[in-house]
Protein backbone atom coordinates (compact mmCIF):
# COMPACT_ATOMS: atom_id res chain seq x y z
CA UNK A 1 0.00 0.00 0.00
CA UNK A 2 1.47 3.28 -1.03
CA UNK A 3 1.30 6.67 0.58
CA UNK A 4 -2.00 7.51 -1.08
CA UNK A 5 -3.56 4.29 0.17
CA UNK A 6 -2.34 4.99 3.70
CA UNK A 7 -3.76 8.50 3.58
CA UNK A 8 -7.12 7.29 2.33
CA UNK A 9 -7.44 4.55 4.97
CA UNK A 10 -6.03 6.62 7.85
CA UNK A 11 -9.50 7.61 9.11
CA UNK A 12 -10.24 3.92 9.65
CA UNK A 13 -7.30 3.36 12.02
CA UNK A 14 -9.29 4.17 15.18
CA UNK A 15 -12.02 1.75 14.14
CA UNK A 16 -9.48 -0.95 13.33
CA UNK A 17 -7.84 -0.39 16.70
CA UNK A 18 -11.13 -0.76 18.55
CA UNK A 19 -11.95 -3.93 16.61
CA UNK A 20 -8.49 -5.34 17.32
CA UNK A 21 -8.82 -4.62 21.06
CA UNK A 22 -12.32 -6.12 21.13
CA UNK A 23 -11.01 -9.27 19.45
CA UNK A 24 -8.19 -9.61 21.98
CA UNK A 25 -10.62 -9.13 24.89
CA UNK A 26 -12.97 -11.74 23.42
CA UNK A 27 -10.07 -14.19 22.97
CA UNK A 28 -8.93 -13.66 26.57
CA UNK A 29 -12.46 -14.10 27.92
CA UNK A 30 -12.91 -17.26 25.87
CA UNK A 31 -9.60 -18.66 27.11
CA UNK A 32 -10.60 -18.02 30.72
CA UNK A 33 -14.10 -19.44 30.23
CA UNK A 34 -12.75 -22.66 28.73
CA UNK A 35 -9.92 -23.11 31.25
CA UNK A 36 -10.49 -26.39 33.10
CA UNK A 37 -8.29 -25.48 36.09
CA UNK A 38 -10.94 -23.49 38.02
CA UNK A 39 -13.51 -26.25 37.48
CA UNK A 40 -11.09 -28.88 38.75
CA UNK A 41 -10.31 -26.67 41.75
CA UNK A 42 -14.03 -26.33 42.43
CA UNK A 43 -14.40 -30.12 42.29
CA UNK A 44 -11.57 -30.51 44.77
CA UNK A 45 -13.09 -27.87 47.04
CA UNK A 46 -16.45 -29.58 46.81
CA UNK A 47 -14.94 -32.91 47.86
CA UNK A 48 -13.19 -31.19 50.76
CA UNK A 49 -16.46 -29.60 51.87
CA UNK A 50 -18.11 -33.04 51.84
CA UNK A 51 -15.22 -34.54 53.85
CA UNK A 52 -15.44 -31.69 56.36
CA UNK A 53 -19.17 -32.23 56.78
CA UNK A 54 -20.09 -28.78 55.44
CA UNK A 55 -22.42 -30.27 52.83
CA UNK A 56 -24.42 -33.46 52.60
CA UNK A 57 -24.14 -36.19 49.97
CA UNK A 58 -27.17 -34.92 48.03
CA UNK A 59 -25.73 -31.42 47.71
CA UNK A 60 -22.38 -32.87 46.73
CA UNK A 61 -23.95 -35.01 43.99
CA UNK A 62 -25.95 -32.09 42.61
CA UNK A 63 -23.01 -29.68 42.51
CA UNK A 64 -20.61 -32.34 41.25
CA UNK A 65 -22.91 -33.07 38.31
CA UNK A 66 -22.91 -29.40 37.31
CA UNK A 67 -19.12 -29.21 37.49
CA UNK A 68 -18.62 -32.45 35.57
CA UNK A 69 -20.99 -31.20 32.86
CA UNK A 70 -18.91 -28.03 32.69
CA UNK A 71 -15.71 -30.06 32.33
CA UNK A 72 -17.28 -32.07 29.54
CA UNK A 73 -18.26 -28.85 27.77
CA UNK A 74 -14.68 -27.60 28.05
CA UNK A 75 -13.24 -30.87 26.71
CA UNK A 76 -15.62 -30.81 23.74
CA UNK A 77 -14.68 -27.20 23.00
CA UNK A 78 -10.98 -28.02 23.13
CA UNK A 79 -11.47 -31.04 20.87
CA UNK A 80 -13.41 -28.96 18.30
CA UNK A 81 -10.85 -26.16 18.26
CA UNK A 82 -7.62 -28.10 17.89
Amino acid sequence: MGLLGKLLTAPLYPVRSVVWVAQRVAEKAEAEYYDPAPVRAALSDLAQRLDDGEIDEETFDREEEVLLDRLQEIEEYVRRNR
